[in-house]
Protein backbone atom coordinates (compact mmCIF):
# COMPACT_ATOMS: atom_id res chain seq x y z
CA UNK A 1 0.00 0.00 0.00
CA UNK A 2 3.02 2.28 -0.03
CA UNK A 3 2.16 3.63 -3.48
CA UNK A 4 -1.27 4.88 -2.33
CA UNK A 5 -2.50 7.75 -0.22
CA UNK A 6 -5.84 7.91 1.53
CA UNK A 7 -8.40 10.57 0.62
CA UNK A 8 -11.92 11.32 1.86
CA UNK A 9 -14.80 9.86 -0.16
CA UNK A 10 -15.99 13.40 -0.91
CA UNK A 11 -12.65 14.08 -2.66
CA UNK A 12 -13.22 11.44 -5.37
CA UNK A 13 -13.46 13.13 -8.75
CA UNK A 14 -14.39 10.12 -10.93
CA UNK A 15 -17.43 10.03 -13.17
CA UNK A 16 -18.70 6.63 -12.04
CA UNK A 17 -21.10 6.22 -14.97
CA UNK A 18 -17.99 6.20 -17.17
CA UNK A 19 -15.66 4.50 -14.67
CA UNK A 20 -17.96 1.55 -14.03
CA UNK A 21 -19.95 1.28 -17.25
CA UNK A 22 -17.21 1.93 -19.80
CA UNK A 23 -13.85 1.49 -18.08
CA UNK A 24 -15.00 -1.28 -15.68
CA UNK A 25 -13.85 -2.12 -12.17
CA UNK A 26 -12.56 -5.14 -10.28
CA UNK A 27 -14.46 -6.39 -7.25
CA UNK A 28 -11.94 -8.12 -4.98
CA UNK A 29 -12.87 -10.19 -1.94
CA UNK A 30 -11.34 -12.76 0.36
CA UNK A 31 -8.42 -12.79 2.76
CA UNK A 32 -4.69 -13.50 2.80
CA UNK A 33 -5.26 -17.23 2.31
CA UNK A 34 -7.73 -16.99 -0.58
CA UNK A 35 -8.89 -14.06 -2.66
CA UNK A 36 -10.30 -13.40 -6.10
CA UNK A 37 -11.25 -10.47 -8.30
CA UNK A 38 -13.97 -10.21 -10.90
CA UNK A 39 -14.55 -7.60 -13.57
CA UNK A 40 -17.79 -5.67 -13.22
CA UNK A 41 -19.45 -3.10 -15.44
CA UNK A 42 -22.65 -2.69 -13.43
CA UNK A 43 -22.87 -0.82 -10.13
CA UNK A 44 -23.28 2.58 -8.54
CA UNK A 45 -21.54 4.97 -6.17
CA UNK A 46 -23.31 7.61 -4.11
CA UNK A 47 -24.88 8.16 -0.71
CA UNK A 48 -27.08 5.77 1.29
CA UNK A 49 -28.21 5.74 4.91
CA UNK A 50 -26.03 8.76 5.69
CA UNK A 51 -22.88 7.04 4.44
CA UNK A 52 -20.76 7.18 1.30
CA UNK A 53 -21.87 4.03 -0.47
CA UNK A 54 -21.47 1.74 -3.45
CA UNK A 55 -23.78 -0.87 -4.88
CA UNK A 56 -22.45 -3.90 -6.73
CA UNK A 57 -24.18 -6.95 -8.17
CA UNK A 58 -22.73 -10.45 -8.49
CA UNK A 59 -24.26 -13.47 -10.25
CA UNK A 60 -24.62 -16.73 -8.30
CA UNK A 61 -22.14 -18.70 -10.43
CA UNK A 62 -19.24 -16.30 -9.83
CA UNK A 63 -16.44 -17.57 -7.61
CA UNK A 64 -15.99 -14.07 -6.17
CA UNK A 65 -19.52 -14.26 -4.77
CA UNK A 66 -18.48 -17.07 -2.41
CA UNK A 67 -15.75 -14.79 -1.05
CA UNK A 68 -18.02 -11.74 -0.83
CA UNK A 69 -20.51 -13.85 1.13
CA UNK A 70 -17.95 -15.03 3.68
CA UNK A 71 -16.15 -11.73 4.33
CA UNK A 72 -17.44 -8.41 5.67
CA UNK A 73 -15.03 -6.30 3.61
CA UNK A 74 -14.19 -6.07 -0.10
CA UNK A 75 -12.63 -3.58 -2.47
CA UNK A 76 -13.55 -1.93 -5.74
CA UNK A 77 -10.61 -1.04 -7.97
CA UNK A 78 -10.51 1.35 -10.92
CA UNK A 79 -7.72 1.44 -13.50
CA UNK A 80 -6.06 3.49 -16.20
CA UNK A 81 -6.75 2.47 -19.81
CA UNK A 82 -3.44 0.57 -19.98
CA UNK A 83 -5.03 -2.18 -17.85
CA UNK A 84 -8.03 -2.85 -20.11
CA UNK A 85 -6.67 -6.21 -21.28
CA UNK A 86 -6.11 -7.27 -17.65
CA UNK A 87 -9.76 -6.46 -16.85
CA UNK A 88 -10.87 -8.35 -19.96
CA UNK A 89 -8.82 -11.33 -18.78
CA UNK A 90 -10.30 -11.22 -15.28
CA UNK A 91 -13.78 -11.00 -16.79
CA UNK A 92 -13.34 -14.06 -18.99
CA UNK A 93 -11.71 -16.52 -16.58
CA UNK A 94 -12.69 -18.13 -13.30
CA UNK A 95 -10.58 -17.86 -10.18
CA UNK A 96 -11.70 -21.40 -9.35
CA UNK A 97 -9.54 -22.68 -12.21
CA UNK A 98 -6.45 -20.47 -12.01
CA UNK A 99 -4.83 -17.52 -10.29
CA UNK A 100 -6.41 -15.18 -12.80
CA UNK A 101 -5.29 -12.00 -11.05
CA UNK A 102 -1.63 -13.00 -11.37
CA UNK A 103 -2.16 -14.37 -14.88
CA UNK A 104 -3.69 -11.02 -15.87
CA UNK A 105 -0.48 -9.30 -14.76
CA UNK A 106 -2.01 -7.83 -11.60
CA UNK A 107 -1.01 -8.10 -7.94
CA UNK A 108 -3.19 -8.67 -4.89
CA UNK A 109 -2.19 -6.42 -2.02
CA UNK A 110 -3.92 -5.75 1.31
CA UNK A 111 -5.13 -2.67 3.09
CA UNK A 112 -4.19 -2.03 6.71
CA UNK A 113 -7.48 -3.72 7.66
CA UNK A 114 -6.49 -6.82 5.64
CA UNK A 115 -8.94 -6.25 2.78
CA UNK A 116 -7.58 -7.57 -0.54
CA UNK A 117 -7.13 -4.95 -3.24
CA UNK A 118 -5.29 -4.65 -6.54
CA UNK A 119 -1.93 -2.85 -6.39
CA UNK A 120 -2.03 -1.57 -9.98
CA UNK A 121 -5.32 0.33 -9.53
CA UNK A 122 -5.43 4.13 -9.70
CA UNK A 123 -8.38 4.28 -7.26
CA UNK A 124 -9.50 1.76 -4.62
CA UNK A 125 -12.67 1.90 -2.55
CA UNK A 126 -12.41 -0.24 0.58
CA UNK A 127 -15.96 -1.24 1.46
CA UNK A 128 -17.97 -2.92 4.21
CA UNK A 129 -21.14 -4.84 3.40
CA UNK A 130 -24.30 -3.23 4.79
CA UNK A 131 -27.13 -5.00 2.97
CA UNK A 132 -27.73 -7.73 0.43
CA UNK A 133 -30.69 -9.04 -1.47
CA UNK A 134 -31.31 -11.11 -4.57
CA UNK A 135 -32.90 -9.56 -7.61
CA UNK A 136 -36.17 -11.34 -8.45
CA UNK A 137 -37.91 -11.63 -11.79
CA UNK A 138 -41.31 -10.66 -10.39
CA UNK A 139 -39.91 -7.41 -8.97
CA UNK A 140 -38.95 -5.97 -12.38
CA UNK A 141 -41.34 -3.20 -13.37
CA UNK A 142 -39.94 -3.34 -16.91
CA UNK A 143 -40.38 -7.06 -17.55
CA UNK A 144 -38.32 -6.86 -20.72
CA UNK A 145 -35.20 -6.30 -18.63
CA UNK A 146 -35.54 -9.64 -16.82
CA UNK A 147 -35.99 -11.50 -20.09
CA UNK A 148 -33.11 -9.71 -21.79
CA UNK A 149 -30.51 -9.89 -19.02
CA UNK A 150 -31.57 -13.06 -17.18
CA UNK A 151 -32.74 -15.67 -19.71
CA UNK A 152 -31.31 -18.36 -17.39
CA UNK A 153 -32.96 -16.80 -14.30
CA UNK A 154 -29.50 -16.42 -12.70
CA UNK A 155 -30.38 -13.14 -11.02
CA UNK A 156 -27.63 -11.08 -9.43
CA UNK A 157 -27.25 -10.65 -5.70
CA UNK A 158 -27.09 -6.96 -4.86
CA UNK A 159 -24.75 -5.68 -2.16
CA UNK A 160 -25.04 -2.22 -0.65
CA UNK A 161 -21.60 -1.24 0.66
CA UNK A 162 -20.30 1.49 2.91
CA UNK A 163 -17.16 3.08 1.51
CA UNK A 164 -14.93 3.10 4.59
CA UNK A 165 -11.64 4.19 2.98
CA UNK A 166 -10.57 5.57 -0.38
CA UNK A 167 -7.06 5.17 -1.76
CA UNK A 168 -5.57 6.90 -4.78
CA UNK A 169 -2.27 6.16 -6.49
CA UNK A 170 0.47 8.59 -5.43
Amino acid sequence: MTNFREIKPTEISDNFIRSIGQEWMLITAGDRQRSNAMTASWGMVGQMWGKPAALVVVRPQRYTRELVETHDMLSLAFFDAAYRSALEYCGSRSGRDEDKVRNAGLTVDYTEAGTPMIREARLVLECRKLYRDDLRGEAFLDSGLAGKWYPEKDFHRMYMLEIVRVYVKK
